[in-house]
């Protein structure tokens, strides 16, 4: 399997690179981007959705799955990155929405057998943002169904026309010669068939949620026992092209995904923040699946070097080393930070502060654009890809050394006793450490050291620097 230990490249397009001075990152720019992905170690490309949208949730909401958003260019780039990757040894991914679509796309008014519709709101389900799931349409006077924002009204899943019409747009990409698919909100594919109320959660999520939302236990409006009907009609469609799903449920209820998916995302590990215990805990957990891809940050989420802060290089080092897939967010390996986003807002749930541009060079643009960027960029001065790239001890060289490491660390994952908030590990004959705690740690290093997660040298071996770490040949 291609994928064993490899790292995926996560692409927002609209802030990768922009070719043409609009201010919006397109096709083009990211076939003159290839070579910074090769040289990082990556062996494959996630592209955000590059669909015809009117842009309420930047590509999520479809309007075409067939066809290239012309801000972003033509099928004819697509096909031109797509072979550019190739040359490169480097597979693509293209995320894909089976979910929802636009209320803009033709099948919800010509079809709209495809959606869920009623006379009344018939239960208290709520959307991601904790209002109503059910928005009257005020063409119809009747009420429709979104698990997301009130433009993106819910595909139905019980109808095997749906599941016929998703197939073939699947088929349309990988004829083209994609590689795989990532594919969005799947635990939102199949319902209750009687469209029962939630009842109240009784314990705290595990996962962050809207608090609205959050007070549901979201039994009957997602994550439905039969999701396999759904999973099984994708991987019909896809044959054994690579599928990830974004499964968002805890670690306990992703059974149903694995035995369909290739993998799925581990989220209970991307969101417990530096705490080395629960990091052991949920790692542990995640891996025991044997389907898990580790995700360091993506485009919905508090980027990695945030919700580190001080840890970074020690997170990194600890994810990175971690058997099985990672994904990495465009700006991870720069250690890129959330930005202050914009007013008003370009995303209606807030997260244009995950968004900010890429940062190629320490001109004021970053070198993201010649014209003004649709999202300013956050640091260019002091995190950018020309000048870490120089530098031998910047976040940009501990990414890349430990990606070039990581394929041959071994098999296994065995977590060993540590002291405070360090976390350690072997895997096969090496060992890893990471300390997430505020002070050095008394971690006393054997075998020959490999790799230092750490700024400078002369460490003593006897102690684990905070927010560092190692690996360690035995």
């Amino acid at each position: 399997m291609w994928w064993h230990d490899a790292v995926i490249y996560q692409i927002y397009i609209r802030s990768f690179q922009d070719s043409d001075g609009d201010g919006v990152g397109d096709l083009a720019g990211i076939i003159s981007r290839l070579d910074h992905i090769e040289s990082l170690g990556a062996a494959a490309i996630w592209i955000s959705p590059p669909y015809p949208s009117p842009n309420a949730d930047f590509g999520y909401d479809v309007t075409d799955y067939t066809a290239v958003d012309p801000a972003y260019g033509t099928l004819q780039d697509f096909d031109r990155l797509l072979k550019a990757a190739h040359e490169r040894d480097l597979r693509v991914l293209l995320d894909f929405v089976p979910a929802h679509t636009s209320i803009e796309h033709p099948w919800f008014r010509a079809r709209p057998s495809f959606y869920f519709w009623a006379d009344t709101a018939p239960n208290n389900w709520r959307d991601a943002s904790g209002g109503p799931a059910w928005q009257r349409d005020p063409e119809t006077g009747r009420y429709y169904l979104h698990t997301f924002s009130v433009q993106q009204p819910d595909l139905n899943w019980r109808n095997p026309e749906v599941r016929a019409e998703i197939g073939k747009a699947l088929r349309f990409w990988l004829d083209r010669g994609v590689d795989g698919f990532r594919l969005d909100a799947v635990q939102a594919l199949m319902k209750d068939r009687r469209l029962r109320d939630d009842p109240p959660a009784t314990d705290p999520s595990v996962l962050p949620l809207q608090d609205e939302y959050g007070r549901l236990s979201h039994v009957n409006s997602a994550n439905a026992p039969d999701i396999g009907v759904a999973l099984r009609a994708i991987r019909q469609a896809a044959g054994d092209s690579f599928l990830v799903g974004e499964a968002y449920v805890p670690t306990d209820q992703l059974q149903p995904y694995t035995q369909t998916l290739d993998l799925v995302f581990a989220f209970e590990p991307m969101n417990v923040g530096p705490d080395a215990k629960l990091l052991e805990t949920t790692i542990a957990a995640a891996h025991a699946t044997g389907k898990v891809a580790w995700v360091l940050s993506n485009h919905d989420f508090t980027r990695f070097a945030t919700r580190f802060g001080a840890s970074f290089r020690a997170a990194a080092l600890l994810f990175l080393s971690l058997p099985g897939p990672a994904f990495v967010y465009q700006g991870d390996e720069l250690g890129m930070i959330d930005g202050p986003g914009v007013d008003p807002p370009q995303d209606q749930v807030g997260r244009d502060r995950y968004r900010h541009p890429m940062q190629w060079d320490p001109s004021p643009g970053g070198g993201f654009t010649t014209g003004a960027p649709w999202l300013p960029p956050i640091d260019p001065q002091r995190r950018n890809v020309a000048e870490q790239g120089q530098d031998p001890e910047s976040a940009l060289a501990l990414f890349r050394r430990v990606i070039r490491l990581r394929g041959g660390l071994g098999p296994g994952l065995r977590f060993l006793a540590s002291p405070g908030q360090t976390v350690m590990f072997q895997r096969g004959n090496h060992l890893i450490a990471a300390n997430f705690g505020r002070d050095p740690a008394p971690v006393i290093r054997t075998g020959e050291l490999v790799l230092e997660a750490r700024r400078g040298d002369g460490q003593d071996p006897g102690f684990l620097p905070a927010g560092g770490g190692w690996i360690a040949r035995v």
